[in-house]
Order: C-alpha cells, then sequence, then structure tokens
C-alpha cells in the first residue's frame, strides 16, 4: 500500500527543513573548485560531497528511509521508499559562477517518483510536488499546467559534444536542436538539468530534453512536472522509470509535439 497525500506531504515538510539547512553550505561554497575528478571531464567539488553527506545523515534520521546519492550511491533504488539525491545538480554553472545550479531530492516509492523537491538557492526558488499534485513554488500552491503550442514556448536542450559517438550520438542530438529550430526560436542550454525539470513544472519553460540516464538528475523533475499535470517519458515516448536511458517533460500539448519532432528525426544509430 502506498502512502496517502498527507503522509507525503508530511515527508515533503521534513526535506524541506533539511534542504533549507543544505542550501547555507551551498551558498558559502559558491565557486569551489574541483576536488574528485569524475568519468570523463565532470568533477565533484568538496561542497557536493558535504552536502551529501549532510543532507544523507539528515534524511535517516528525521525520515527514516535510506538514500541514494550522485556521489556515494546508497541504497537500491528499487526499494519500497529511497530518496534519490543530486547535491549540486549544475557542478560546472555552480564551480564558473553561474547561479543556475540546484540540489535535487526525488522519493521514489517501487521505483516511482512520488515527490520532488528542488532548490535553487541563489535565486531563491524552491519547488515541491507530491504525486496527484500540486506543484508549489516557494510554498505557494499553483494551478495546474495549461495546453499550449510549441512555437510560443521556450525549451531546454542538454549539453554535448557534437563530435561524440557515445550512446546518443552527438550529432542525433544535433538534428533534434536543428528540427527544433525550426519549430520553435526560444532554445535554452542551461547545463543543469534538474533546473529545467523544475522550470518545465512551473511553466517557465515549455519542455525539455535531457539526452542522460542518470536517475539523480530526474527523480525530482519528473515528479514536479507530473505534480504540476505535464507529462514526462524518455525519447521514445515510454513512461519514466529509474532505467529510462532518456527524459523528456513538456507541457499539455507540447510534450505531443515534442515526441513526434523527435520521431522525425530517426533512431541515434542512425548518426554514428
Amino acid at each position: 500500500m502506498g502512502l496517502n497525500t498527507a503522509e507525503l506531504d508530511e515527508l515533503v515538510a521534513e526535506a524541506t527543513a533539511i534542504l533549507d539547512d543544505a542550501a547555507k553550505p551551498f551558498i558559502e561554497g559558491h565557486r569551489a573548485q574541483s576536488a574528485v575528478q569524475k568519468k570523463g571531464n565532470d568533477f565533484a567539488t568538496e561542497v557536493d560531497l558535504a552536502i551529501e553527506r549532510q543532507v544523507v545523515d539528515a534524511l535517516k534520521a528525521n525520515t527514516g528511509i535510506d538514500v541514494h546519492g550522485e556521489e556515494f550511491g546508497g541504497a537500491d533504488l528499487d526499494s519500497p521508499l529511497v530518496w534519490v539525491l543530486d547535491p549540486i545538480d549544475g557542478t560546472f554553472n555552480y564551480a564558473a559562477g553561474l547561479p543556475l545550479a540546484a540540489i535535487l531530492l526525488g522519493l521514489l516509492q517501487d521505483g516511482e517518483p512520488v515527490a520532488g523537491l528542488t532548490w535553487l538557492p541563489f535565486t531563491g526558488e524552491r519547488f515541491t510536488g507530491v504525486a496527484g499534485g500540486p506543484l508549489r513554488y516557494n510554498g505557494v500552491e499553483q494551478e495546474p499546467l495549461r495546453p499550449v503550442e510549441l512555437e510560443e514556448s521556450i525549451v531546454g536542450v542538454g549539453t554535448f559534444n557534437v563530435d561524440s559517438r557515445g550512446r546518443v550520438p552527438g550529432r542525433y542530438r544535433l538534428a533534434i536542436i536543428e528540427h527544433l529550430s525550426r519549430r520553435c526560436s526560444r532554445l535554452r542550454m542551461h547545463g543543469a538539468t534538474g533546473v529545467d525539470l523544475a522550470y518545465t513544472a512551473a511553466g517557465i519553460l515549455g519542455g525539455a530534453v535531457s539526452f542522460s540516464g542518470h536517475v539523480w538528475d530526474h527523480a525530482a523533475g519528473v515528479a514536479l512536472v507530473r505534480a504540476a499535470g505535464g507529462a514526462a517519458t524518455d525519447l521514445a515516448g515510454n513512461d519514466w522509470s529509474t532505467a529510462s536511458p532518456s527524459v523528456l517533460v513538456g507541457l499539455p500539448g507540447i510534450h505531443e509535439q515534442l515526441l513526434e519532432l523527435i520521431a522525425s528525426v530517426g533512431e541515434p544509430e542512425d548518426y554514428r
């Protein structure tokens, strides 16, 4: 039997206080230098590691639910209940001094995102939502998302190297952006997936495309988008899950248009 809305709201209230506490070292550590080299040219700062330790310890103590974090791993994602944490989404932005960086926290129940929290400490924005809605922005309940047209919207896209031949080739990503540019003249590359998802939930963006499969980048934002009345799938249109290789979120109407546009580009294998 799943958690009811009141129980989810109680857990979000506990997590809200914990993320508010974590926002303090987040702000104090702005422009922190790289501390731990990660795969490729990614890195973690000392602040990443310290925030993850702080939030994990507090969540376990105050909610009794284990955590799976980006930096240290942790509980199995298929656990009956598990928090999923990204201590700093948009690490390069954070280290460079750009304000578009966030703390992402999602709650999974049997692999399904049932609550999401996204904190942007530098802009003072806090997004929360639980299954069934509503989305709350800085604690204020928001109206459900309404259908809009792609041509009228801003769409966020993930960063990439056009010459990459990885799982999702750079040329395939470029083809999607090329097709998008013909339908939507307002593309944005923020460099922080969780921010794109939260801004879609709030209706600031009409949609967002993420080519990665990192669950810590997506769990919180998928919960927020769904709470707000939007749609969240992978690029093929399958419902998002912890095993999804990508994420596509959008407002009602826009999500369907984005799916059609992406399908018209072909398959990633066509661009190797």
